[in-house]
């Protein structure tokens, strides 16, 4: 019998855990079963108790005091504990039946979806016909307000891409915290994010605020390269973004949704997509939010 779950990544700050908070709320008030499992032996607050935590098993905070480990190492040393212990994720997911949404609350540090083997691991473990024959889906999320810093966005989107290689199961991405942004953005210049768009170079507020304040932002290519400033505005810097901006839109292998997670249909939008790529039951098509809902009011 087949179960269905959502794993829910991003790098610290994306807003995993209020949208996991979000999507519990939605499916009850949907008459729809959630497993909340925490992943992150950091998290401490939670809007929903987990159901299942990795704190009962092991903590940052310990593994951090006893070996001597700083946040990202003793993180490793977390999840390495737990491919160790398995059993505890089987004894807890083994009995639930196809009408529960297995929600899982990844950590945010970005090592373990882009070079770290863990995840991939954990994931085969969780998807392996016989065993817990979990249909999963991930769900990257990137912070809407990344799209005033290109540098950011696009390297969030290049995170993106690295996960979805990475784990290999449907891929779902998502720009959450869209009321911070929604005002700010207009719906034209919105789009050019959904899809990566390499003209959003062009425009870069950055590079348009330094030409404003007088800026020679020619003489980039001859800064000492040991100057950190110049580092993270010269050419060999914008090159790079180039190069990124363009393998993603070459490729066409990322694109995002809109998240609001203070908006009940765009919570529920989410979850259409989510029950697409994990095939629920016979579910309906995606539900498309109206582009109105994003745009900017008018004067």
């Amino acid at each position: 019998m087949s179960k269905y779950g959502v794993m829910v990544m991003g790098p610290a700050g994306a807003g995993k855990s209020t949208f996991c908070a979000s999507l519990i709320t939605h499916l009850q008030l949907n008459r729809r079963s959630a497993f909340y499992v925490n992943l992150d032996p950091a998290a401490e607050s939670f809007e929903h108790t987990p159901d299942l935590d990795i704190k009962d098993l092991i903590s940052l905070e310990d593994v951090m005091d006893e070996m001597k480990l700083g946040p990202n190492g003793g993180l490793i040393y977390c999840f390495e504990f737990l491919m160790e212990n398995l059993d505890f994720l089987t004894e807890a997911l083994d009995s639930l039946t196809e009408e529960y949404l297995i929600i899982f609350d990844m950590p945010g540090q970005i090592e373990l979806y882009t070079h770290i083997p863990i995840l991939p691991t954990l994931v085969k473990f969780l998807t392996t016909p016989g065993a817990l024959d979990i249909r999963l889906c991930a769900a990257y999320l990137l912070e809407a307000t990344f799209v005033v810093d290109r540098a950011k966005y696009f390297a969030g989107s290049l995170s993106a891409m690295s996960a979805m290689i990475m784990l290999e199961v449907p891929h779902i991405n998502i720009l959450s915290k869209m009321d911070l942004v929604k005002n700010q953005v207009r719906k034209k210049d919105l789009k050019k994010f959904i899809t990566p768009d390499t003209s959003l170079l062009l425009d870069d507020p950055a590079d348009l605020a330094r030409r404003k304040a007088g800026e020679d932002t020619t003489a980039d290519q001859y800064a000492d390269p040991q100057d950190k400033n110049a580092m993270m505005s010269g050419a060999s810097f914008k090159r790079l973004n180039t190069a990124v901006a363009q393998l993603l839109e070459t490729f066409s292998m990322v694109s995002y949704l809109k998240l609001d997670c203070t908006d009940e249909d765009s919570v529920g939008s989410i979850l259409s997509y989510i029950d697409d790529c994990i095939q629920y039951h016979e579910a309906q098509e995606p539900k498309e939010l109206k582009d109105e809902e994003f745009d900017e009011p008018e004067e």
